[in-house]
């Protein structure tokens, strides 16, 4: 009688210890949701749509992507934070949700450590410091003389206050030591249209988006935000090359699920998502959006919201940057 409670009992422990590697494969049960916190057509659109179509098929049900724009991606993540931690829901974080929105303290009803479980990086984008065709100063050195000639006259777009490419230009105050001109718009067309048309002299703009028009020749390439350079854009060299070494200003996405996904789930989704990033037209898909060194671990992601963050806080508090809640 002894003999078969203990045989029992280890039955039954062996089945919750086996319980994990089964849920996680036979997950998922139902459709799977990325939310994207920006409109149709953008890099972080274009990325999730890319990854979605690769992992429907590995795990036999349909992968949507679901748009939901606002307060710079911030909507997307308090709608993702609220949902059922079963890897039903995940968002496709941002640089402005996960990193910019703490650095900048704004007020938030998600806390980025406590509410998502990061899965995996997708890509690091850099910015490319751009010039209207009109403009004297279309090198780097040139642009910094230009500035410390005419302080606060220079004029450089940005997506918005606190955005990215608004940081981006902090950073480059602060290391050129110079005084410009911010001016925020909201969002990134209309910087690009008043850029060519001469309204603004410079900006920082996310590759993806400044692509065809450095392609179209409208816009004059002068320099690139990553310490190496992207594969896109082999001539055009960095921040770091020219004088301001370990200058980072990047725009990157990753996966996250709600902060109580189960840590079996968020490694499966890793092993496939690093699985679907190694494909040759993911490959070349990432390539031409400039988007680089995805993949890895979910503590590699972890570790790496945690730098970026800590970064930009110090460079919004060293130049005073006030963004609105």
């Amino acid at each position: 009688m002894q003999r078969r409670l203990l045989l029992q009992s280890a039955a039954g422990a062996a089945a919750t210890l086996g319980a994990p590697r089964v849920f996680a494969q036979t997950w998922p049960h139902g459709p799977v949701r990325i939310i994207v916190g920006f409109p149709p057509g953008g890099g972080t659109d274009i990325l999730a749509r890319t990854l979605a179509a690769k992992l429907q098929p590995m795990w036999g049900q349909q992968v949507l992507v679901e748009n939901r724009a606002g307060v710079a991606g911030g909507l997307a993540a308090e709608y993702t934070a609220q949902q059922p931690s079963d890897g039903s829901t995940l968002l496709m974080a941002h640089i402005n949700s996960h990193a910019l929105a703490p650095a900048l303290g704004l007020k938030t009803r998600y806390d980025v450590q406590r509410d998502f479980v990061p899965v995996v990086l997708v890509g690091v984008t850099p910015n490319l410091l751009i010039g209207g065709l009109m403009q004297p100063a279309k090198t780097l050195q040139d642009v910094v003389a230009r500035c410390k000639a005419e302080p606060g006259k220079i004029s450089f777009g940005s997506a918005g206050n606190g955005s990215a490419q608004h940081l981006a230009l902090e950073m480059f105050k602060l290391r050129a030591k110079i005084d410009a001109l911010h001016i925020p718009y909201k969002g990134s067309a209309p910087v690009l249209t008043d850029l060519i048309g001469g309204q603004i002299h410079y900006t920082f703009e996310t590759m993806t988006a400044a692509t065809p028009h450095v392609k179209s020749g409208k816009v004059v390439p002068i320099a690139q935000t990553r310490a190496k350079r992207a594969k896109g854009y082999p001539d055009v060299p960095t921040m770091h090359e020219l004088g301001y070494p370990g200058f980072e200003a990047t725009t990157w996405y990753g996966l996250v699920g709600p902060g109580k996904l189960p840590g079996v789930i968020a490694r499966k989704i890793n092993a496939d998502v690093n699985a679907a990033l190694a494909m040759p037209d993911v490959q070349e898909r990432l390539d031409a959006s400039g988007a680089e060194d995805g993949g890895g671990s979910p503590e590699k992601f972890a570790d790496f919201i945690r730098a970026e963050t800590a970064k930009w806080t110090k460079v919004v508090k060293d130049a005073g940057v006030k963004a609105e809640s």
